[in-house]
């Protein structure tokens, strides 16, 4: 499996393998195309187009991660100074399937999706690894800043955290399946941010200085209720005047609507001012309750996650430790994991705050992702 790094002899067996890179028209996925470009690799640039614009109401120009009319120019310009083929593939219809419908149904359960995760699974990789593959490439690269290896015991393909920890995505990558951990090649593994920047300097990319998007691609105004009530224009009427019950089961107020809150949030609840401080900590889409409860309760001792996708290791029978992250910015917990079958029963060696139905658990043996699933509910006794 090739590297990031490549000594020279060892080019003459790379230079003609045929690498399909993810341009999102930042800076990383601008440096990941420049350094594969030097490493010998013939590089195909390809921007995909996600999202209907006119669907979403998002201004065409807008300044987003992706997409946008800027930043497919952007991503252009940089593979014609390396002289290489650029194309954009609209993969809007598959994006609206397995992304945008799931995040709106993940909502209106009452849980809160990760949609980066499914992106990752089933469109930078699994859907773009065939377009590759269809056109005859051996390869794709990201931009991602995590690390790809082969476990020899396992006798499996790796996935582990980038060096630049402040900036590792091994989290958001857990869904992606051995067939395309062996076509993929991560060349910011073994970099920091401030290098790529450097690096893009160096070569005098456009985007050296490009700031980073923060929002979801498709929510770049971050209104994650305006979205709900655009996607599904009945659903603001439908749950409105739902109730707010404490932990004793006492109606305290309404809401204006299950599907605009989550676990761990404390303002907009809308209990008004000069009370107690509150969080959410339960959602109850059936009945379109939510319970608040003091911060204390958002603690838990464990959770049940369900379908794991084993990405470093091979499916396990028995319990063993690890550590497990329950969110992106979360530096993980130790815990104990037990495996049955399509479930993960986690217990952490110290509880853990605002488990949130939907959001991804990933399992780390150090730096080395394990298994991620989708977290069904928090083990509370």
């Amino acid at each position: 499996m090739p590297t990031y790094c490549l000594h020279k002899k060892e080019r003459q067996f790379v230079n003609k393998k045929t690498v399909v890179v993810a341009m999102s028209g930042g800076v990383d996925s601008s440096v990941a195309a420049v350094l594969l470009k030097e490493q010998g690799y013939n590089i195909i640039g390809m921007t995909m187009k996600l999202w209907n614009y006119e669907k979403l109401g998002i201004n065409l120009n807008h300044e987003s991660g992706c997409c946008s009319l800027d930043s497919v120019n952007d991503a252009r310009s940089v593979c014609n100074s390396i002289d290489s083929p650029f194309y954009v593939v609209n993969f809007a219809n598959e994006f609206d399937k397995s992304v945008i419908g799931n995040f709106v149904s993940e909502y209106l359960k009452g849980r809160t999706p990760n949609p980066c995760v499914m992106c990752n699974t089933t469109i930078k990789w699994d859907t773009l690894v065939k377009r590759a593959m269809e056109i005859g490439a051996d390869f794709v690269a990201t931009g991602h800043y995590a690390k790809i290896g082969f476990n020899e015991k396992e006798k499996r393909y790796t996935l582990k955290q980038g060096f630049d920890l402040t900036k590792d995505q091994s989290y958001a990558l857990w869904g992606v399946q051995q067939e395309s951990l062996k076509h993929t090649i991560l060349p910011l593994g073994e970099l920091t941010k401030t290098e790529v920047r450097k690096l893009a300097r160096k070569h005098g990319i456009k985007t050296a200085e490009k700031p980073e998007s923060q929002e979801i691609c498709f929510i770049p105004d971050n209104d994650y209720e305006k979205f709900l009530k655009k996607a599904v224009p009945e659903l603001a009427e439908t749950v409105k005047g739902g109730k707010i019950k404490n932990s004793q089961g006492e109606t305290i107020g309404t809401h204006k609507g299950f599907p605009f809150y989550t676990i761990g949030q404390r303002r907009g609840i809308g209990l008004g001012g000069g009370g107690e401080i509150v969080y959410v900590n339960k959602i109850d889409a059936e009945t379109n309750t939510i319970f608040v409860g003091e911060n204390d309760e958002l603690l838990a001792k464990g959770l049940v996650a369900k379908n794991p996708n084993w990405v470093s290791w091979n499916e396990k029978t028995e319990p063993f430790k690890a550590i497990a992250k329950i969110r992106y910015n979360s530096e993980g917990t130790p815990a104990t994991v037990f495996p049955k079958g399509k479930t993960l029963e986690v217990i952490f060696d110290e509880p853990q705050r605002a488990i949130t139905p939907g959001q991804s658990l990933v399992l780390y043996d150090y730096d080395e992702v394990i298994a991620g699933a989708f977290i069904e509910n928090q083990i509370v006794n």
